[in-house]
């Protein structure tokens, strides 16, 4: 089975950098519009536009080219939560910073979430370490702040952290699959209101005295 996309042009050397982006590239194309277990070294290479020799220069198979553009998937969004965390000192603007990143995320036209929320392949321990890991290096980011600015313990203020990521999660997956006539900015914003309502009934440290 192929993909639908068009096949790339097939061109001549490229740096090894610049060669490993595109098979990446063409690979998220064929994992996210087949699903891990259909899709084929096969059309991978014939979406890049390689011979199946180059492919597997860079990629020894299929499970190691699929958990390359985890770890790739899954550096974006933490990254991404680290900097809206970082964007301000205030809280509420946090909260809706965090949550926009999961939204936009989903949002991408490229579809990459599917590889990480939506994976058919996370019974293989090595895809579910790495989809794991989002949820808790993002919650170990905003875990950092709660403990500081509440002074909770840092159980507390991890299940606290958890519940966040979670929330922003779910309600965009679900916004996606089902957005009827709400918008995305509409749709973040309604969700961090409702977790900001929640959060801020913890005080800050320096309003406690």
């Amino acid at each position: 089975m192929t993909t639908t996309h068009e096949q790339k042009p097939r061109g001549g050397r490229m740096p090894r950098n610049a060669r490993r982006a595109q098979l990446l590239e063409s690979a998220l194309e064929v994992f996210v519009a087949q699903g891990y277990h259909a899709a084929a070294m096969d059309d991978i290479a014939e979406r890049a536009g390689v011979s199946k020799p180059v492919l597997y220069q860079h990629f020894p198979g299929k499970l190691e080219l699929y958990l390359a553009l985890l770890d790739q998937s899954c550096d974006t969004i933490v990254e991404r939560c680290r900097e809206a965390l970082d964007s301000t000192e205030d809280n509420k603007q946090r909260v809706a910073a965090t949550m926009n990143v999961f939204y936009d995320y989903v949002a991408n036209a490229h579809g990459a979430f599917r590889l990480v929320f939506e994976s058919d392949l996370t019974n293989e321990p090595a895809v579910r370490e790495r989809v794991d890991r989002v949820t808790r290096d993002c919650a170990e980011a905003i875990t950092e702040v709660i403990h500081t600015d509440t002074g909770l313990p840092a159980e507390q203020s991890r299940l606290l952290s958890v519940s966040l990521v979670g929330m922003a999660q779910v309600s965009a997956r679900f916004w996606l699959d089902d957005r009827g006539d709400v918008d995305q900015r509409e749709a973040a914003g309604l969700i961090a209101g409702l977790a900001w309502r929640g959060i801020r009934g913890f005080p800050r440290t320096d309003e406690q005295h």
